[in-house]
């Protein structure tokens, strides 16, 4: 795991796991497009296009990763994209970009 702790493969393994359900996926993107407003939770679900029960499921998933974040707002209840956690799994998965290349010259 070069220079990588066990522990941080694991949590971002974790993430990269519940991102790679579709509905999943499309939650998390349905909310980094809409910023730190969030959505309530109806709208999330008439963009998703899933039942009630299973968008419930699936934000669940999200929330155990840290990917996603609820809030109650009186009736209303918020959901929000994690945009440090999303940041950090991005610059996770380049961090080690390239170190292995060799230049052109070292290569004759």
């Amino acid at each position: 795991m070069n220079g990588q702790n066990n522990s941080d493969f694991e949590g971002m393994a974790g993430k990269l796991e519940a991102l790679g359900s579709p509905v999943r996926l499309q939650i998390v993107r349905e909310l980094v497009k809409v910023g730190e407003q969030g959505l309530a939770v109806s709208a999330l679900q008439d963009r998703v296009d899933v039942a009630a029960s299973t968008l419930s499921h699936h934000l669940r998933k999200l929330m155990s990763v840290d990917l996603v974040r609820q809030e109650r707002h009186g009736t209303t209840l918020l959901c929000r994209a994690q945009y440090d956690a999303i940041r950090d799994l991005a610059n996770y998965l380049v961090s080690e970009c390239c170190i292995e290349e060799t230049g052109e010259s070292e290569n004759r």
